[in-house]
């Protein structure tokens, strides 16, 4: 086993938590169908659970961060893709898109969601904003349509359409088999999936204040100003749902120490608690703990969609302190091609 994890101490970790995202998806979805509405609200949290984990695994995995070779890491993020249906666009993308977030330290989006809406018609542009005023993250929807329409649209993705076209044989006839199996049962899988995506949308949206650019290809974004390590870490925020109670931030598989992570991307999940701990005080003013967060993401949950920038994070004890932190939209490393 040590032989083939990265870290000798992440064997168990890894091996715990990745037997759970796999087996607890297979069971919970398996109890959606169950007679017990008792089954089907374990089943319900089971396959909402292990959706975000495989996410965060996609994540350790495009980082390096579980097996010692980068195949194995490839074949477990495809894996993991497959789970929670971002196998749309390949993995490596995903981890190309993603390492530009790193070393260009900027949000570097495939898609100018915000651009896009601008452009469309009232009714459709409006219909998005009600539906996220509802709390429906349309967005994020738009995101994964965009994903399966470039290649059709832009030929420089071309050679993706066949990916595209066998993927979504593959997972329409499984929901179709899961409809046909229990109705029940595919309803409650999309309100999993609804609250799979919520999850990631508010992680991501309070993480940073960077630029964004909508980028397709490699072009370099501008080199408009200095982004060095302080600009990175003063643009990081660390939305953690509670320093005191660390396990909390397994919801998310420690993602919300993101401070910590943007300082050494290679360290592992379990190790960012106490990672964090070493590098920042307790009172280190890039944590926004999630009870301050929550408003926020209430009260421009329509503003944000259309917003230029991400707004900014108050000084701590500043009252209503991150209610002008708008967030980003449309930025999951899930819709990156």
């Amino acid at each position: 086993m040590a032989q083939i994890f990265r870290y000798p101490d992440g064997v168990w970790p890894n091996v715990a938590a990745l037997a759970f995202t796999l087996l607890g998806y297979g069971a919970g979805v398996a109890l959606l169908g169950s007679a017990s509405w008792a089954l089907n609200a374990l089943g319900f949290a089971l396959v909402a659970q292990t959706l975000v984990w495989s996410a965060y695994f996609i994540h350790e995995f495009a980082h390096n961060a579980i097996f010692k070779s980068a195949a194995a890491n490839e074949r477990w993020g495809n894996l993991m893709s497959w789970v929670n249906g971002s196998c749309y666009a390949s993995f490596a993308d995903m981890r190309r898109k993603h390492m530009r977030h790193h070393v260009e330290r900027a949000d570097v989006m495939t898609f100018d969601v915000r651009g896009f809406l601008l452009r469309a018609p009232s009714w459709f542009r409006n219909t998005v904003l009600a539906l996220e005023w509802a709390y429906f993250p349309a967005v994020e929807f738009l995101m994964r349509a965009f994903v399966l329409a470039l290649p059709f649209r832009d030929e420089r993705k071309h050679a993706a359409r066949g990916r595209i076209l066998g993927v979504a044989v593959v997972r329409l006839s499984a929901f179709a088999l899961l409809g046909w199996w229990s109705p029940k049962a595919l309803l409650l899988y999309f309100l999993a999936y609804l609250v799979f995506v919520t999850v990631l949308r508010f992680a991501d949206c309070f993480q940073h204040t960077y630029d964004a650019y909508p980028i397709l290809d490699d072009k370099p974004i501008p080199d408009d100003k200095l982004r060095d390590r302080a600009y990175e870490q003063a643009n990081t925020f660390s939305n953690v749902v509670g320093l005191n109670h660390p396990w909390l931030n397994l919801l998310w598989l420690n993602f919300g120490y993101h401070n910590a992570h943007h300082e050494r991307p290679t360290a592992p999940w379990h190790r960012l608690p106490a990672f964090h701990r070493e590098l920042y005080a307790d009172d280190y003013a890039q944590v926004t703990p999630v009870r301050e967060l929550l408003r926020s993401f209430h009260i421009n949950r329509v503003k944000r969609v259309l917003a230029s920038d991400y707004g900014q994070v108050q000084a701590p004890g500043t009252p209503g302190r991150a209610d002008g932190f708008l967030g980003a939209v449309g930025v999951s490393f899930l819709t990156a091609v």
